[in-house]
């Protein structure tokens, strides 16, 4: 059988793509509107998509789909519950972003503890040139050594970012899953570690359990001093919470790769923020080249599998 493989959203992947070692036929698209999928699958045996969406309905309108290979760990853009009834294999990217998603997260970390953008807006201003000393006191410092990182989300990017924290000198927490009747041994309540950490970092997927995780409820627990940092997914976080969390002080500071929308919509709440405690990136802190090219020899290798007929990274 010869496969026709297409790749939905090929401008998300700056890397270089192994051919597969099987007949084929490659189809890349740059980007894909929603109402371009369907047409766009027809022949399609193998589809890549990294965040284009696959509901139901669409995938039901190309019965030729056998496999979707996503181009990433997530795959809330998948109806998985119509790709198990109906035999559609779905592999995902795993351990790839390891070293790059926990560095992003730390630089954020650093920014806002250490408080860089509000020194540099003082210098811009002419703050340091004013002052008499040295040095100039306008704004607090805090090490990352010696405070409490926690951890909601403990695969292998919470790992990732415990191997750091533990280098930094940090004391790491990991969070059970909210509202779990027990704890289990290593973990610490989910409540509790929003009342405990200083630093609160979110590694887990967005499902119905962990839509909004982190709302007016959870920001009332956390210290006056905690720091929020999201690189996993925007819905976790209610933004409009999290909006008024900041200008209110409620925390001290928050670092976000993601959105609830992406790309953003001017409405997003978030946009809007001109605050020197927060940092908003472009969904990036999985982007560096070493860590793209290890996901697309990776995608090659589980759509390899596959036609083998030994899926590996399925998704259930």
């Amino acid at each position: 059988m010869k496969h026709t493989i297409v790749f939905l959203d090929r401008n998300s992947l700056i890397a270089d793509m192994r051919v597969p070692s099987f007949a084929h036929e490659w189809i890349d698209h740059e980007q894909t509107r929603p109402e371009e999928v369907a047409a766009r699958l027809q022949n399609a045996s193998i589809v890549i998509s990294n965040k284009v969406k696959l509901p139901g309905d669409v995938l039901a309108q190309a019965p030729g789909v056998k496999m979707i290979a996503v181009s990433a760990t997530g795959t809330d853009n998948v109806d998985l519950a119509y790709c198990r009834a109906h035999g559609i294999v779905v592999s995902n990217i795993r351990g790839y972003a390891v070293h790059t998603v926990p560095e992003h997260a730390f630089m954020m970390m650093l920014a806002l503890r250490r408080n860089l953008l509000g020194w540099r807006e003082d210098v811009r201003a002419g703050l340091w040139q004013q002052t008499d000393q040295f040095c100039l006191f306008t704004r607090p410092v805090n090490d990352l050594h010696g405070s409490t990182l926690g951890l909601v989300g403990y695969g292998s990017l919470g790992h990732g970012m415990q191997k750091l924290a533990e280098a930094f000198g940090m004391r790491v927490l990991v969070a059970e899953h909210r509202n779990a009747a027990t704890v289990r041994a290593g973990y610490t309540a989910f409540d509790a570690v929003l009342a405990e950490a200083d630093v609160i970092s979110l590694h887990t997927p967005l499902t119905a359990e962990t839509r909004h995780m982190i709302a007016a409820r959870e920001f009332g627990l956390m210290k006056s001093t905690a720091i929020l940092i999201n690189t996993a997914r925007g819905n976790l976080v209610d933004e409009t919470a999290l909006a008024d969390a900041l200008k209110s002080g409620r925390i001290a500071g928050a670092g976000f790769d993601v959105l609830s929308v992406e790309p953003p919509r001017d409405d997003n709440p978030l946009l809007d923020l001109d605050l020197p405690n927060f940092i908003l990136t472009p969904h990036v802190a999985w982007s560096s080249r070493e860590a793209m090219q290890t996901l697309a020899d990776q995608l090659v290798d589980n759509i390899e599998a596959f036609v083998a007929g030994t899926p590996r990274n399925v998704v259930t």
